[in-house]
């Protein structure tokens, strides 16, 4: 099962809240997650001056380490947010980073050839 870390929305138009949320990539925006992961509020209550992410730092850095790939939006807010580095292959149009690269601490793994007789 392919994971993807993406938001899902919540919330009445105009007042969205995004949920941080671990789900199998083939299924709609909205559908049930693995794992709510954080929660995004856009819009600043009367009185503050920067946006604020809640999110469970543990639990996302254990769904990276599975295999689990964050969507552009998802993965901008961890660069943000430091848990991801600047350079990672999995940020969007990130120069000089090679998108096949394992991630750090991902075990390598090598396909072999196998000749065909014929």
């Amino acid at each position: 099962m392919a994971v993807r870390i993406r938001m899902a929305v919540h919330g009445v138009r105009n007042n969205r809240i995004f949920h941080i949320v671990a789900v199998n990539q083939r299924q709609r925006r909205n559908a049930k997650p693995i794992e709510l992961l954080g929660v995004y509020n856009p819009r600043l209550k009367p009185g503050e001056s920067t946006k604020t992410i809640e999110w469970s730092v543990q639990r996302i850095k254990y769904w990276l380490k599975v295999g689990a790939t964050p969507s552009d939006t998802v993965a901008e807010l961890l660069q943000m947010g430091g848990i991801l580095a600047p350079n990672n292959a999995l940020l969007p149009d990130t120069p000089g980073a090679d998108a096949s690269a394992p991630l750090p601490d991902a075990p390598e793994v090598s396909a072999t050839a196998q000749p065909t007789a014929s």
